[in-house]
């Protein structure tokens, strides 16, 4: 599979993070990853010169001759200890071209959830495969979690290479296996690159030893791929996460309504809807961090926005275009990712987190569970264990304004919460409101 390169694209303007790419690393246990990230910031040059004596001093203590460039990323004690990945590593590092946030997230089955967590806001994952052992369930597992969370960028990173003497058919066999895995679960495009991380073959510098790959390196790949997209072909989106009342002398009348915008343009101007009461009013100023007015403001800018109208707004709101707004709904169907020790099962009362919005909600029903192996749904399961993924109906008691995931990846999302301990049980992504139905009354 020959992987097709983009060019770089130039910012959209002031406070628009589309020179940082947001990435991920997944695959199974031993697959790698840490490997891979320590020497991408090791050859990368993004690795100051302590951090590269701690990690050689650490190396020697455990009879290693050479710099074991994993330890970049196993930060805790208890990881070192066992040479595995447990938590979430994020890493920040830039090159001359593009900014990076990356999250290292771990292999083992019993930490998949630390992937939604560290996926849910990549602009790409990268998926890596042992060649010795191709497509596994872990592999389709991580793959599954990338197609769910809709991440736009899905890369096949090959890795251990050199043990397989770096045999392009071994790459062909896997990269083939994992693209008609991706077709499967909706992902239609995918780049492929042959790497070995541990001897630095195609993670910054080209291989000689795969002359047969003419293809981007990793970090050339991380450097020209697309990210995010242009504000402007979005409907805006503004969750209220407080309302400004100074009541000074200077401004004895203010009130504003602060937030980050999640996608879109809001214009002064605009007529906006607020949700889910469905008031309307038109923005007659727009405040930005520095305290001064602008006439547009786009995702993901913070900012403070003011309304001709006195109306009763309040944190969990959500102010949108009048004529694109979502329409809010009190029953949806999502599908989920179940993160919580104890089963996620039909009646179980939640809080649920929408946007900067908290209401309460009952899971109605459960109605399948995507079976790994064979990638199909299979319907009517009795609950979700931990790192299932399946379909679910959930019923709120308020009215929540719903965007589809597929269509706006931060108002699509949401969480199901233990209500007594506060404790994340579940990460979801709704379906298109109008697959939607609105439903009377409360939980």
């Amino acid at each position: 599979m020959n992987p097709t390169q983009t060019p770089a694209i130039a910012p959209y303007g002031p406070g628009t993070a589309a020179d940082t790419l947001r990435f991920a690393t997944a695959g199974s246990v031993d697959d790698g990853k840490s490997t891979l990230v320590g020497r991408l910031l090791h050859d990368s040059k993004s690795v100051l010169a302590d951090q590269l004596e701690a990690v050689e001093h650490a190396s020697r203590r455990r009879g290693q001759e050479a710099p074991d460039l994993a330890l970049l990323t196993d930060g805790l004690r208890a990881e070192r200890e066992q040479g595995i990945t447990i938590d979430v590593a994020y890493r920040y590092f830039a090159t001359a071209r593009r900014r990076f946030i990356l999250a290292d997230t771990p292999g083992h089955v019993q930490y998949t959830r630390n992937m939604v967590t560290g996926a849910s806001t990549a602009d790409l994952a990268l998926v890596l495969v042992d060649a010795r052992n191709g497509v596994v369930e872990q592999t389709r597992r991580h793959l599954a979690v990338a197609a769910l969370l809709r991440i736009r960028h899905v890369t096949l990173v090959v890795n251990k290479m050199d043990l397989v003497d770096c045999s392009e058919e071994v790459f062909a066999r896997t990269a083939a296996a994992f693209a008609d895995c991706a077709a499967a679960l909706g992902v239609t495009r995918v780049t492929a690159i042959p790497i070995s991380a541990l001897a630095g073959d195609n993670v910054v510098r080209p291989s000689e030893r795969m002359d047969w790959y003419a293809g981007p390196t990793v970090l050339e790949h991380l450097e020209s791929v697309p990210v995010g997209a242009d504000p402007h072909t979005e409907s805006a989106r503004l969750p209220v996460q407080y309302v400004i009342r100074p009541q000074t002398a200077a401004h004895p009348d203010y009130r504003g309504y602060a937030g980050q915008i999640t996608s879109g343009v809001l214009r002064v101007g605009e007529r906006v809807t607020v949700l889910p009461s469905g008031a309307t009013s038109t923005v007659v100023g727009i405040d930005t961090l520095d305290g001064t007015a602008a006439d547009t403001a786009w995702a993901p800018q913070s900012v403070t926005v003011r309304l001709a109208d006195d109306l009763d707004i309040a944190r969990g709101d959500l102010l949108a275009p009048a004529a694109t707004a979502p329409r809010p709904v009190r029953a949806l169907t999502a599908t989920v990712c179940h993160l919580g020790e104890q089963p996620l099962h039909t009646g179980r009362q939640v809080l649920l987190r929408h946007a900067t919005r908290t209401v309460r909600a009952v899971v109605t029903e459960v109605s399948s569970r995507l079976d790994l192996q064979t990638l199909a749904e299979r319907p009517g399961p009795d609950s979700l264990g931990v790192n299932d993924i399946g379909r679910i109906t959930v019923r709120t008691a308020e009215p929540v304004a719903l965007d589809g995931y597929a269509d706006f990846r931060r108002t699509g999302s949401f969480l199901l919460v233990d209500p007594l301990d506060g404790a994340t049980l579940t990460a979801g992504m709704a379906d298109a409101p109008a697959a939607a139905t609105t439903v009377e009354g409360g939980v």
